[in-house]
């Protein structure tokens, strides 16, 4: 397999859209009140997270709002840690901290963001004292996920009283003073498993995992329609007199599979140059209307959604598009589809599916494969006789708040978690986790069956690219 996957460096942060407001109130503090600097709660908790975290030597830190920097400076000598500081003020670090990003480059480095918005990076760790407290109440719940997107483990220490430091400059500095339960309560919320925590006097400290590894999500998801239903459309389906797919002998003619990813949009010459050249188009799901809206009618459309509102995947019908139509889906996805280029094929393997399969047509073709639709579509075309696919927006994440290369309303607003992956961050739906997972199991599966590029920079591009380099690497 081959990816063709476009690679971005790391670039240094660039102030994007308006300023928060709170900047300049932390610039004035940092520049004109000399003891503002005196105390750094980083400096004090250094060693109580390194004792609850127990980091390996090298491992990756995020010090969120590291204000005058000497925490991350003693997580890197005293941890050995590679610490990114990162705080919307340019002028808060320390003028020996502000050094050591030269002299100690390979263990520091200043990144000016804003925490009310998406971090441009992750690591295994997070850090974020006196930070929470500054907040005004209503970003609390969107700079926490922000903060846990970014790091798979947190430490956090917030006060739970009111500052006295603003008066200097005529502000007030705490913005949020919750008690140390209610601060336990939203780290619940936005998704921390708090595994310790400490109440002082003035403050609380917390260390908390804030994701779950891979495994917990896949072992999560659920078929997004009951059983018994499933089962119901499958008889009323089969027993309609729609054609079944069968297996063909293997043919030479490439087939370019547009799966709806955002990188689908980058391609669009070179999905026309592979239609010029012979291959035929096959859609998925909505790839079928973004085909359609560039003037590229689909050789086939395939669909495996069981629930009625994705009838509009096979519609409006075509002149020459064949429909390959999952035996489970609703009835209104056939609904006025055309019998002679409309083919069923059977995602589901139960006993009471191949009974009502081997009872109409005699033979049953079972189509294995993973939990989403394009995981169904490879083995579907392999045994229709097509080898040689190019794969056009199969990402299986997200590109900033941007799930497919379409609007599509019912995917907006789904939690993402971040996924690292030869180097490089992804954001990723656990469906997108859960489908780059069975991938890997899907390669296996189809072994020399198949030669499949992927093209774009999403994440299973880059597993592919990752894994080609470690066997380079091996060899």
């Amino acid at each position: 397999m081959t990816a063709a996957a476009a690679t971005t460096g790391f670039a240094p942060a660039v102030r994007i859209g308006p300023a928060n407001p709170e900047q300049a109130k932390y610039e004035r503090m940092w520049g004109e009140v000399a003891d503002y600097r005196a105390i750094a709660p980083g400096e004090h908790w250094a060693m109580t997270f390194l004792a609850q975290a127990k980091p390996p030597a090298d491992s990756d830190v995020i010090d969120f709002g590291c204000g005058t920097g000497r925490g991350a400076l003693m997580l890197a000598l005293l941890g050995r840690m590679k610490v990114t500081l990162v705080d919307f003020a340019a002028n808060c670090l320390d003028p020996e901290v502000a050094g050591a990003l030269d002299t100690q480059a390979n263990r520091l480095k200043f990144l000016q963001h804003d925490l009310t918005r998406l971090l441009p990076v992750n690591a295994a760790y997070g850090y974020c004292c006196d930070v929470m407290e500054h907040l005004p109440p209503e970003q609390v719940m969107p700079v926490l996920i922000n903060v846990l997107s970014s790091a798979n483990h947190c430490f956090f220490a917030i006060s739970t009283v009111e500052d006295n430091m603003g008066s200097r400059i005529g502000e007030h500095l705490h913005l949020t003073v919750r008690p140390a339960a209610w601060w336990a309560e939203q780290l619940t919320k936005a998704g921390a498993v708090i595994h310790w925590r400490e109440e002082l006097e003035d403050c609380v400290a917390f260390y908390c995992s804030s994701w779950r590894d891979a495994a917990e999500v896949i072992k999560s998801q659920k078929i997004n329609t009951d059983e018994a239903i499933v089962e119901a459309q499958t008889a009323h389906n089969i027993s309609a007199g729609w054609q079944q797919a069968e297996p063909h002998d293997r043919q030479d003619r490439e087939v370019v599979l547009l799966c709806g990813g955002p990188s689908m949009n980058d391609h669009v010459d070179q999905i026309r140059e592979l239609r010029q050249e012979g291959a035929t188009i096959v859609t998925v799901n909505g790839a079928y209307h973004w085909a359609l809206d560039r003037g590229l009618e689909p050789g086939a459309q395939i669909v495996l959604d069981a629930r009625q509102f994705n009838a509009r995947f096979a519609h409006p019908v075509t002149p020459y598009t064949r429909y390959l139509i999952a035996s489970q889906v609703h009835p209104d996805t056939l609904a006025g589809l055309p019998h002679e280029r409309t083919y069923l094929w059977h995602s589901g393997v139960s006993d009471k599916v191949e009974r009502l399969v081997r009872e109409h047509y005699g033979e049953f073709w079972p189509v294995p494969g993973g939990s989403t639709v394009v995981l169904r579509a490879l083995p579907l075309l392999r045994m229709l006789g097509f080898h040689r696919i190019h794969l056009f927006g199969f990402d299986s994440c997200v590109r900033g708040k941007t799930h497919h290369a379409y609007a599509q309303a019912e995917n907006d607003n789904e939690l993402t978690l971040p996924v690292i992956c030869g180097g490089k961050h992804f954001d990723c739906t656990p469906w997108q986790l859960s489908q780059a997972s069975e991938f890997r199991g899907l390669v296996g599966l189809l072994g020399d069956e198949m030669e499949l590029a992927v093209y774009g920079d999403g994440l299973i591009a880059a597993m592919i690219a990752a894994g080609y380099e470690f066997a380079q690497k091996e060899q």
